[in-house]
């Protein structure tokens, strides 16, 4: 293959990389400060990149070289948001989520797999009582505000107030997307676990906190099943109004661990869950050929309960709520 050759493929694989609503020649020209008319010569394959150029472009787009030159390697290149050096916060860390799904709501064509191990962050943040607590679980038990030594978690506390602004949007973002997910009784337990834990510890304010929080956790699962039931994406019962299909698969066997799946277009996107928090993403095609076609698998060894499985539907439902019952009459 001969360099200019190359040099198109590499663009037309940028391309794959910048939302629709933008152009590649712009942001191209942008970039590497030239004018639109050398970046087009560039995309054309009519002028070389050099290789100041070329390493510019791919660090912007997270393409990886290897594959550019078409080496052989294992290696599968990943990117991610948090290093050492630039501690998270609560805020930058639902801002980088807000920034993922409006990228992924670009795309006309969208489709998000989940394979669930704990309840995803956007049902939590549909109810404030769990939005705000999940918050100061974050904060205090994950990204460690020395600020929350000793403080006990109550409701209403200001300081939840620009994280309340943001779930809401990233809620309604999340609601934009069709949606499959794999489930298993155990999903819940995370959270029950955490409420458990604060509350044994002393940790809440008022010793009905934890009462309240299995109570909106019994609602929010009632929430949850409706959406199952009707097979349409909702918001505490209420649908999406263009109605985006929601798929609901029940797994006995695996626990998920939190991996989540993109369609966008003909782009495929892996994340993988890291630090409880965090996930690496990944549009190597091999690797995400291989994720995809296990999560298929995995769908087939599953129970669909909904839209369809009335009867399994009821029985996982019921056997979460009497979880969620029975750790309520141990307070």
């Amino acid at each position: 293959m001969n360099p200019a050759t190359s040099q198109s493929l590499f663009f037309q694989h940028l391309k794959s990389h910048v939302p629709p609503h933008k152009a590649l020649v712009e942001e191209v020209a942008e970039l590497l400060g030239i004018s639109t008319d050398s970046a087009y010569r560039r995309i054309r394959g009519e002028k070389p990149l050099d290789l100041g150029e070329l390493q510019q472009l791919a660090a912007h787009y997270k393409v990886s070289l290897d594959q550019l030159l078409n080496l052989q390697s294992d290696a599968v290149l990943f990117t991610g948001k948090p290093v050492a050096s630039s501690p998270v916060t609560l805020e930058s860390w639902l801002t980088h989520m807000l920034g993922q799904l409006q990228l992924m709501n670009s795309f006309g064509k969208r489709h998000l797999y989940y394979l669930l191990k704990d309840i995803p962050p956007f049902y939590h943040f549909q109810i404030p009582e769990l939005a705000e607590f999940k918050m100061f679980f974050w904060m205090k038990s994950i990204l460690h505000y020395d600020s929350l030594k000793g403080v006990r978690f109550r409701f209403g506390d200001p300081q939840y107030d620009a994280g309340h602004a943001l779930c809401q949007r990233i809620v309604a973002l999340y609601h934009e997307m069709p949606t499959t997910e794999i489930w298993n009784a155990e999903s819940v337990n995370s959270t029950l676990r955490q409420i458990e834990f604060y509350h044994e510890a002393g940790a809440f304010a008022s010793a009905d906190d934890a009462r309240l929080l299995y109570e909106k956790l019994a609602e929010l699962l009632e929430s949850i099943e409706y959406q199952a039931e009707i097979g349409v994406k909702c918001i505490l019962k209420q649908p999406n109004s263009n109605r985006l299909p929601y798929r609901l698969f029940v797994n006995e066997l695996i626990l998920g661990d939190n991996t989540l799946l993109v369609e966008l277009n003909d782009i495929r996107l892996t994340y993988l869950n890291h630090s409880v928090l965090h996930f690496l993403g990944t549009r190597d095609e091999g690797f995400n050929d291989f994720m995809f076609a296990n999560m298929d698998n995995l769908m087939k060894k599953s129970t669909l309960v909904s839209g369809v499985g009335e009867k399994e539907r009821n029985q996982f439902f019921n056997a979460i709520r009497q979880n969620i019952q029975q750790r309520a009459k141990t307070l």
